[in-house]
């Protein structure tokens, strides 16, 4: 008699609808919002500057040639020494000068005798015309001979005094105070007066740093000054910082002190001139050196670092977050570099939540979840970093005054 087993089909049910719920695709869950450091825009007084790069120049350069010819006798300087002005640079011999100076001497004598002999005839003259022993004729030849003399002896005067002054050019000094550049003549050498040249003078400080501006540049100040924007006028020259190209600050100050009056036709630019302080001859002329011109008053800009800004084709946006979590594009205008952090012109408002991190990972319209951070200045960045691209005309750079963290 067979074995019944009345749970088999029970269990068999039970096994079916395990495999099937097994087979059964799982439904997934929503993943989490991504993680997002968020701030406001940071709100900071600026100054903006405008970028050039420029060479030193001297305020003069005089080349030292002599004003006589003769045979160079002495140096009387080191090559690249600074000297002063009215210091003797070189001595031509002075000795032929000297002979031509004393006969001049001589000739003034001769010449005075002379003056003396006819004024005396002269006056004894008077005395026989008075007392008819003379014709008139004979008092007039007398009286042209004294101013005869006297234009001789005036004449020889002039003489010494010209000789006087080639003797005193024998000695060749220093026209200004500067560095002197070496000698071209050695002693012994004939030189030519006003030919050959011995040396080169420049004048140190101030030293001037020259540069070119673009038109839009000029423009724009020409606009500010126009509308009186402009931080600087004739009383106040416009300030200008300048650095080196080993140098990491704009430690040098100067001022502007000209502008070209015409444009350069062939590249569109206009020269200008800063006048900068040397004391200690430390600037060169030909140094090269990178220069920043006040380019505005201070005003408060919106401050934001660099990799908060996404390029878009043509276009710079940000990403804002609404106080729902959810992210949408703004299109912004990128202005310079301060700190580090780059000023944004138009499309942020101060109070605007801004995705500072994590910007590869919001999405407009999506949610995202949101930990707030702080934007602050990098300390000791290079505000030459730039990398969005200014237009023309426009602030390559600012300067900070004060900040205020929003």
């Amino acid at each position: 008699m067979p074995i019944r087993r009345p749970y088999a089909p029970l269990l068999g049910s039970l096994l079916a609808g395990l495999l099937l719920t097994a087979c059964a695709p799982k439904q997934q869950a929503a993943p989490p919002p991504p993680n997002v450091t968020v701030s406001h825009p940071l709100q900071q007084t600026v100054i903006d500057w405008d970028d050039y790069v420029g060479q030193f120049i001297a305020v003069d350069s005089v080349d030292v040639r002599p004003r006589v010819s003769g045979y160079l006798q002495s140096v009387g300087f080191k090559d690249g020494d600074v000297v002063r002005k009215g210091q003797v640079l070189f001595v031509i011999d002075p000795r032929p000068y000297q002979a031509a100076l004393a006969q001049a001497k001589g000739q003034e004598a001769h010449s005075e005798a002379a003056l003396a002999n006819a004024k005396t005839e002269q006056a004894r003259g008077v005395q026989l015309l008075a007392a008819k022993a003379i014709s008139q004729q004979a008092y007039d030849l007398l009286l042209a001979t004294e101013r005869q003399d006297a234009a001789d002896l005036l004449a020889a005067q002039a003489n010494v005094q010209t000789n006087a002054l080639n003797l005193q050019f024998t000695r060749v000094i220093a026209p200004l105070a500067g560095r002197v550049s070496d000698r071209r003549i050695a002693p012994g050498n004939l030189v030519t007066a006003d030919t050959t040249v011995l040396t080169n003078i420049v004048n140190l400080d101030p030293i001037r740093f020259a540069f070119t501006g673009s038109e839009a540049d000029y423009i724009k100040y020409q606009r500010e000054n126009a509308a009186g924007t402009r931080a600087s006028s004739r009383v106040a020259p416009t300030p200008v910082e300048i650095r080196l190209q080993d140098e990491p600050t704009y430690r040098w100050k100067g001022r502007m002190d000209f502008v070209d009056n015409a444009l350069d036709t062939s590249s569109g630019t206009i020269r200008g001139r800063a006048e900068v302080d040397n004391p200690n001859y430390f600037l060169t002329p030909g140094m090269f050196g990178h220069m920043r011109l006040q380019g505005s008053g201070p005003y408060t800009a919106l401050l934001i670092p660099d990799q908060a800004i996404v390029t878009d084709q043509t276009r710079q946006v940000v990403y804002v977050v609404a106080a729902d979590g959810k992210v949408s594009e703004r299109d912004v205008v990128p202005g310079p570099l301060t700190g580090g952090l780059r000023v944004i012109r138009k499309g942020l408002a101060p109070n605007d939540t801004l995705v500072i991190d994590g910007v590869q990972r919001a999405r407009a319209g999506q949610k995202v979840s949101m930990h707030w951070g702080r934007i602050t200045p990098v300390a000791g960045a290079d505000d030459q970093s730039a990398s969005l691209t200014e237009p023309a005309g426009s602030a390559t750079m600012v300067g900070a005054d004060s900040a205020t963290s929003q």
